[in-house]
């Protein structure tokens, strides 16, 4: 598969997009319940190699694979795995190619706020590959997505970095506390009529385990956050703290989940 997939994207990069862009809606599994991530990521590594050799023709054909004219795409379909695999080679890409980024960072701050769940995936996908190439300027453009007001930037913001991989430092474990702690305060500010909107809903169903993830990896400065959020008596961070203390991963500090719990009772 791997060099049928090298071909094509070779020849998708000299003259013709199509018969890359067929192999891979006839691989995409979709519709089903699982895309096929393998694939996506297999493209995107190959494209942003390719850099090098066909700059220009890499930006124009994952502008046209991301779907850069906004046209209407149908979730769970193949051509919505196409347009993933556009979002996340723009990450992938924008990692290796600097002066891409102002105009990656401005398409992944759009497309979080996507109605499609695989969408809002690939989104944090895409910005995990500049987080492991620019830590602190991506982190700004992490922050301004955690302060803004709408719920999936926020989202996106907090599960970028939810992940075991990329919390390896200081740096990344610090970013990652505090956007935390940036998305609880303003949650926590949603007044209750506000609370029934799906976007709050899709970003508190995240919250319900990133905050373990973050915790797992820094477990002194994750505790602190925990106590502090669950003084607070609101009924939705109550939820998304218990949510998180009954993770396995945080099962081996049953001294401060115990703590925790007894705060939320």
């Amino acid at each position: 598969m791997h060099d049928t997939l090298s071909a094509l994207v070779e020849r998708a990069l000299i003259d013709n997009y199509r018969p890359l862009e067929f192999y891979l809606r006839e691989h995409s599994r979709l519709p089903g319940p699982r895309a096929n991530l393998e694939l996506m990521n297999d493209v995107s590594h190959l494209l942003a190699a390719a850099i090098p050799k066909y700059p220009d023709g890499v930006r124009s054909l994952i502008n046209y694979f991301a779907n850069g004219e906004r046209k209407v795409v149908v979730s769970n379909t193949p051509g919505e795995f196409v347009m993933l695999c556009g979002v996340v080679a723009y990450g992938a890409c924008a990692a290796v190619q600097p002066e891409w980024r102002v105009e990656t960072f401005q398409l992944l701050s759009h497309y979080s706020c996507s109605p499609y769940w695989r969408v809002r995936e690939c989104v944090a996908t895409a910005y995990q590959h500049l987080v492991q190439a620019d830590l602190q300027g991506t982190g700004v453009e992490l922050t301004k997505l955690a302060e803004s007001e709408k719920y999936l930037q926020q989202r996106a913001a907090v599960a970028t970095l939810s992940e075991p991989r990329l919390l390896f430092d200081a740096d990344s474990l610090k970013l990652a506390l505090e956007l935390h702690r940036i998305v609880l305060e303003k949650v926590h500010q949603v007044p209750s009529e506000d609370r029934k909107n799906e976007d709050f809903r899709v970003l508190r169903r995240g919250l319900g385990y990133t905050i373990s993830v973050v915790t797992a990896a820094a477990p002194d400065e994750g505790f602190t956050l925990m106590r502090q959020w669950a003084t607070w008596n609101d009924p939705d961070i109550v939820w998304i703290l218990r949510e998180n203390l009954k993770k396995k991963r945080l099962a081996k500090f049953i001294e401060n989940t115990e703590d925790i719990f007894k705060l939320l009772a």
